[in-house]
């Protein structure tokens, strides 16, 4: 290659870059441009699904761009996770989840076919707190009755969870690591389907969302005996708080929203921007506050914080209570 076909070869490849950069800057400036999805790597019916399209819907409104909700269920929310991981990094696929592929199953699998940290924390929609129901067969008014009737009828009572990893068969697992208890684990596929064999007697107890159980408690059909937020929540005040007991015994479920790997941060600052507000509208604050879901939003770098203080957190449950999958 001559002297000239080289110049011309770097000019050619120099402007190639050059409008390639200024297309994805122009993509940049006109986000969003077209559908949106957010994946929920779990099943739909309870607040790890309809959280997210609460903001889907916002979204749609506040955009007049279509935001869609799509339910990938599997593998403890490895599954939706890892598609979105592999998706485009352009801001129109987004994961809406929970702790599990966050936070907590890389300490749990050996494998995974995605980097959790790799991920882009855009900003977390609420947080609930985690509530131990049992049903009105189970002749106990509080924790330490139940777990004195555990310990007096050891394997005779089971725990429904929305699946292995979840918080709430984590939670159930702590408290059976620090009682001594023995409580056998019958995990489901999503907490709907869990919750409707609770309710039908096929199980005697779960860890729950307080958002999810908060009708049946209110009703009679579940016995609310201790809830797993800091202190007792305002719409249980008089079921307390498992730290009253257990010193540090928190377990609160969350909702997130997060963008595959090298997402441009122009977008990921759009998208929590305009997340964050949604969740101030005052009809968006009745609908959580309907869900004893407490908003959260903030930047991306508060979400990062917020994932590493939680990834620290549950990785020091799964030392306590030996958890562990194949």
């Amino acid at each position: 290659m001559g002297a000239a076909s080289k110049v011309f070869l770097a000019v050619l490849i120099a402007t190639a870059g050059a409008v390639c950069s200024d297309g994805l800057a122009q993509a940049q400036d006109h986000y969003p441009g077209r559908l949106i999805k957010i994946v929920v790597p779990f099943s739909a019916g309870t607040a790890v699904d309809l959280l997210p399209r609460l903001v889907a819907d916002k979204l749609s409104q506040r955009w007049g761009q279509t935001v869609i909700v799509e339910n990938r269920p599997g593998a403890s929310g490895n599954i939706g996770a890892e598609a979105v991981a592999r998706a485009d990094p352009d801001g129109y696929t987004l994961l809406g989840s929970p702790p599990p592929p966050l936070v907590i199953n890389k300490y749990l699998y050996p494998k995974l076919g995605f980097d959790p940290e790799a991920f882009v924390g855009v900003t977390v929609i609420a947080t609930v707190p985690n509530v131990l129901v049992v049903s009105p067969k189970v002749p106990v008014a509080n924790v330490h009755e139940l777990i004195a009737y555990a310990t007096a009828n050891p394997d005779k009572l089971s725990y429904a969870s929305p699946g292995n990893s979840t918080t709430p068969h984590l939670t159930a697992e702590w408290l059976k690591a620090l009682t001594g208890i023995r409580v056998l684990h019958v995990p489901y596929k999503g907490g709907a389907p869990a919750l409707t064999d609770l309710l039908g007697d096929q199980v005697d107890m779960m860890f729950a969302n307080l958002g999810d159980v908060l009708p049946y408690i209110r009703s009679g059909r579940l016995n609310a005996i201790a809830v797993c937020s800091e202190a007792r929540f305002a719409s249980l005040p008089g079921v307390p708080a498992l730290s009253e007991s257990f010193p540090g015994f928190v377990s609160v479920a969350w909702y997130a929203i997060a963008a595959p790997p090298k997402t441009p941060p122009e977008i990921v600052s759009q998208l929590a921007s305009a997340i964050s507000e949604t969740l101030r509208l005052p009809d968006v604050a009745a609908r959580l506050n309907d869900l004893a879901a407490t908003p959260v939003g903030g930047t991306p770098a508060e979400t990062a914080a917020f994932m590493q203080a939680e990834a620290r957190r549950w990785r020091k449950v799964i030392a306590i209570t030996g958890v562990h999958l194949d």
